[in-house]
């Protein structure tokens, strides 16, 4: 009875931001004070839900653990034959982690919200509805249905940068459902023909199918061969997008620039990780073989968005902008630990997914509450913030430094983890990649003193220091960056086997 119920939990998790938005449809929209702490209160289920699904999960095992299975329906074909389209929920050591990030990030994010000022109702819906389908995301193992909650999170994002955006807000939305859609339309592509060639799109069944020998002979021959190709880069494509792989990165900057702070907290601490996740779960896991003939590529291209990154961020003058470039390299950062091939740079990529997670949440709650105070990020007009907010200033120096990967702080160790993979594999781009580091202090360090310390801006001289509504849920999440840089057990325990299955299939 008790492994029944834990097998639902994740089923429980991913759809349990519907509770809190059915509620939010009986508040009337006017009551803007209800709306909000309701808003933030709905985002607690899922955080429990999956707080306790790290706690009772078994880190030593490798497989899916509490499994929810049910027949969803057919699509019959001729002769009599159908394809049969699984529910199919579930964890592993991939996903764990993820999910757990996923639920914190949301929360705070919950509360940078409370600084949108019109449509409350609508917003946490669409919010609430968004952290449904980056939860359902994670824990999919039907390709089909991993497929709907990938939409569902581009779709709500599209109506949260459009209407609560800042002044370019549709071009943004409008850009970002360009790039997402032409990336869904890849990923679409892969799915049909994954299930054309094994008829089925159930995660297990698919890795079981394309792991037996007969198979992988059938496969092997032309002109299968190239539709495997063919699948294989679909998918690279969809997940580089959404990552984003340069040069598929310019709707990024400007969701970054345009979205509500509070939205770029989850776009950029949760979403862009589903493009890692993609490339790991069905890159190296289903395409084991293609992973690693384009491994030294996927280095190349990681080696490219990180000093792209790095170079344009400390160029910016406007702090979202130094911020969205520092992402484009640091997921360059994830790109070195997929090409690595190895335990190492795997398990530095999930490291780095998640602690690049927590770090830009924390980065962007900042951004949010200083266009509450200032009303502009813009570096120029900025200056000798410490004076007058002096805390609030220290939360940006501590997000700075683990940005800038300082030791004892999660940064720092998934990109030792990262490099000591990379330099295995390909040591001439790993000690160039070094390079971005630097730049990482130059551009990190630069903002951080040109906005806290100084002469003290006119705009500035009158703020309020940061608010007890402010200061929970950003010490909140640096107290999880100093947990992971202090004790990367609490990370890299739950994720241990699993690495070293997939590392295995790669070969590493």
């Amino acid at each position: 009875m008790m492994e029944n119920v834990l097998n639902m939990l994740p089923t429980w998790l991913a759809f349990s931001p519907l509770l809190g938005a059915m509620l939010l449809l009986l508040v009337p929209q006017k009551r803007t004070g209800w709306l909000k702490r309701l808003g933030i209160l709905a985002t607690f289920p899922p955080l429990v839900l999956a707080l306790l699904l790290y706690g009772t999960f078994h880190s030593g095992m490798d497989s899916v653990q509490f499994e929810h299975r049910l027949q969803w329906f057919e699509i019959p074909l001729s002769g009599g034959a159908s394809w049969e389209l699984t529910y199919h929920m579930g964890v592993d050591g991939l996903s764990m982690p993820l999910v757990v990030m996923a639920t914190v990030v949301a929360t705070l994010a919950a509360f940078a919200s409370t600084y949108i000022q019109k449509r409350q109702k609508e917003y946490f819906l669409f919010f609430l509805i968004l952290e449904m389908g980056m939860l359902g995301v994670f824990l999919a193992q039907n390709l089909f249905l991993f497929f709907l909650f990938f939409e569902i999170t581009l779709v709500s994002l599209y109506f949260l940068i459009g209407i609560w955006g800042f002044v370019h807000r549709e071009r943004a939305a409008n850009q970002f459902l360009l790039y997402n859609g032409l990336g869904s339309a890849f990923l679409l592509i892969s799915l049909v023909g994954l299930l054309v060639l094994f008829g089925t799109l159930d995660f297990n069944q698919l890795q079981e199918l394309s792991d037996h020998p007969r198979t992988k002979g059938v496969l092997s021959q032309s002109p299968l061969k190239e539709i495997v190709w063919g699948i294989f880069l679909s998918m690279v494509v969809a997940f580089g997008i959404k990552l984003p792989i340069f040069p598929f990165h310019r709707w990024m900057l400007k969701v970054h620039t345009e979205a509500p702070p509070a939205v770029v907290m989850v776009h950029s601490g949760v979403l862009l990780k589903m493009g890692a996740y993609g490339l790991i779960r069905f890159g190296v896991q289903l395409f084991p073989d293609q992973m690693r003939t384009i491994a030294t590529t996927l280095a190349v291209l990681g080696l490219v968005n990180i000093l792209y990154g790095a170079v344009l961020a400390f160029v910016q003058q406007d702090l979202k902008r130094v911020l969205a470039y520092a992402s484009i390299s640091h997921m360059g950062i994830i790109l070195f630990g997929v090409a690595s091939a190895n335990v190492s740079g795997l398990t530095g990529a999930v490291f780095q997914a998640v602690s690049h997670g927590l770090i830009s949440a924390v980065l962007f709650f900042f951004i949010a509450s200083l266009v509450d105070r200032a009303g502009t990020t813009e570096i120029g007009k900025l200056g000798g913030m410490a004076r007058s907010a002096p805390v609030l200033t220290g939360v940006f120096l501590a997000g700075g430094l683990a940005l800038l990967g300082l030791p004892g702080m999660s940064g720092f160790v998934s990109e030792f983890l990262v490099f000591v993979g990379l330099f295995q594999q390909e040591p001439a781009l790993a000690a160039v990649g070094i390079l971005g580091l630097v730049l990482t202090a130059a551009y990190t360090l630069r903002a951080v003193l040109a906005t806290g310390f100084g002469p003290l801006k006119s705009r500035l001289s009158d703020i309020t220091d940061i608010k007890p509504s402010e200061a929970a849920p950003m010490l909140m999440l640096l107290a999880f960056i100093l947990l992971i840089g202090v004790y990367p057990d609490v990370l890299g325990e739950p994720i241990k086997a699993t690495m070293q299955m997939i590392a295995s299939r790669i070969g590493g």
